[in-house]
């Protein structure tokens, strides 16, 4: 009898939108292109998407994906990469078994800025009551889980595997390393350090496709168009793109065959993104709101929006990035159109949130390296000026819509908020701007930022 190998695994943790958008559709295209097969397994670290686990598995881990383009147009497809859909339980018993298998290649997750839970200086924040849980044996972070999957993998003699970031941090692959290194230190887990670090990789990679949360009626646009009743559908923009770093421990699949770019520097792809899309799109959102608008489209099609963030990308951003390999102009105009899209529905309480972890992300590096060239940066400063205005808004209970932000510290953004001089207590503060912290390098084009935004926040009768 011949033997049959079990094709090699993917594990993806975090079920949410994005990944069932993205990599298990890249994942999925490959297994219609008739490539060797890898079986993708999901599942979280928390139970607040419990129902979502809960329907997915009822359907057999498949779902119909809406992808529209910037004409509008709507295309359906029957996504049926996922093999299985792991159940939760406190104890991440099921999670944690699937990533120690043997057959597990690589292990995914997509996890928000705020989920590293790392400073300025990329240490790990240990006062967090979550992440000092799991120094104890909890399991409520990315560490702590995967640290248990590896801590299971390694006792049971699983081999290497590759430990892919799908977000947008900077240098994602380092960034988790780096904390997943000090939580493994951290916990005196020495011998589990040492394995891991002759067992594992973790590549950096750039993630790009626009996915807003599912609307109420996309069940109902899904039935019309494909008869199939999906509570489980999810709708994204029809671009995609993501870029890894070709360095897996223990192959991978043959996702070049189905336009993911496979290179050796992520970096011009993650900086052009981060600074360029990432950074626009909080800006949009942020000055969305202020106007009191509900979705992205209608900012990118305000004119002063718009301006706003074609001048931000082309007077700061563009001399920041240049020399690069990408047409960062091209790019810039491309990311507009995109954020133009009216079908998308994305709204601007999604992509405001979290600003505590965008500022110091998205838009700091391009303040400092500007300020660092001898250039004053008037454009840039106009996103961290919008949100401190937006921050006032939402103290003053005047946002129209919650507003949530899983790295800020509420008590000190009062505080700062409540301050004699806001600006400069915003502008002093180290974990949103670095060594730039009290500058009156920073101070003085955000002061006049803030000139400005109110001068147009008056005309617009939004004061």
């Amino acid at each position: 009898m011949k033997y049959t190998p079990s094709p090699p695994r993917w594990l993806h943790i975090g079920a949410g939108a994005f990944h069932r958008a993205h990599q298990a559709v890249y994942l999925d295209q490959l297994a219609s292109a008739d490539a060797e097969p890898w079986r993708l397994a999901v599942g979280n670290i928390r139970a607040d998407q419990n129902p979502l686990l809960e329907q997915l598995a009822a359907q057999q881990g498949q779902y119909t994906l809406e992808t529209v383009s910037p004409a509008g147009e709507r295309r359906y497809r029957r996504i049926r990469a996922i093999d299985a859909v792991l159940p939760w339980d406190r104890r991440l018993s099921a999670l944690i078994d699937e990533g120690a298998h043997p057959a597990t290649r690589v292990i995914s997750f997509t996890v928000t800025e705020a989920g590293y839970y790392l400073n300025q200086e990329q240490a790990l924040d240990t006062a967090n009551p979550e992440l000092a849980d799991d120094l104890h044996g909890g399991l409520n972070t990315l560490y702590g889980a995967v640290a248990a999957i590896l801590r299971t993998r390694a006792a049971r003699g699983g081999g290497a595997l590759t430990l892919l970031n799908c977000d947008n941090l900077r240098h994602n692959g380092e960034r988790f390393r780096q904390g997943l290194e000090q939580f493994l230190t951290l916990r005196q887990e020495h011998e589990l350090l040492a394995w891991t670090r002759r067992h594992s990789s973790c590549p950096n990679a750039m993630v790009d496709r626009i996915t807003p949360r599912p609307p109420p009626e996309l069940a109902e646009r899904v039935a019309v168009a494909t008869g199939w009743r999906d509570p489980c559908a999810i709708t994204a923009e029809s671009f995609t793109q993501w870029v890894i770093e070709d360095r897996f421990a223990a192959g991978r699949p043959a996702l070049e065959r189905v336009g993911a770019q496979l290179v050796a520097d992520v970096q011009p792809y993650e900086e052009a993104k981060i600074r360029i899309l990432n950074a626009s799109h909080s800006g949009i959102a942020w000055a969305g709101s202020l106007l009191g608008l509900d979705f992205i489209h209608q900012g990118a099609a305000d004119p002063d929006i718009r301006r706003l963030a074609y001048d931000y990308v082309s007077q700061d951003v563009i001399p920041c990035l240049s020399p690069s390999p990408l047409d960062l102009a091209g790019y810039r105009d491309s990311v507009l159109e995109r954020f133009g899209n009216p079908a998308l529905g994305d709204s601007n309480q999604r992509v405001a949130a979290d600003g505590y972890a965008k500022l110091p992300g998205f838009i700091a590096p391009t303040l400092r390296e500007s300020i660092a060239a001898g250039r004053r940066p008037d454009a840039c400063a106009m996103l961290p000026a919008l949100f401190l205005r937006f921050l006032q808004r939402w103290r003053a209970g005047r946002l129209g819509y919650a507003y949530q932000d899983g790295s800020m510290d509420i008590s000190a953004c009062h505080r700062m908020l409540a301050a004699a001089d806001p600006v400069a207590a915003y502008c002093a503060d180290p974990a949103l701007w670095g060594p730039l912290a009290g500058s009156p390098a920073l101070v003085a084009p955000l002061r006049a930022a803030l000139t400005r935004v109110d001068s147009w926040l008056e005309g617009r009768g939004r004061g």
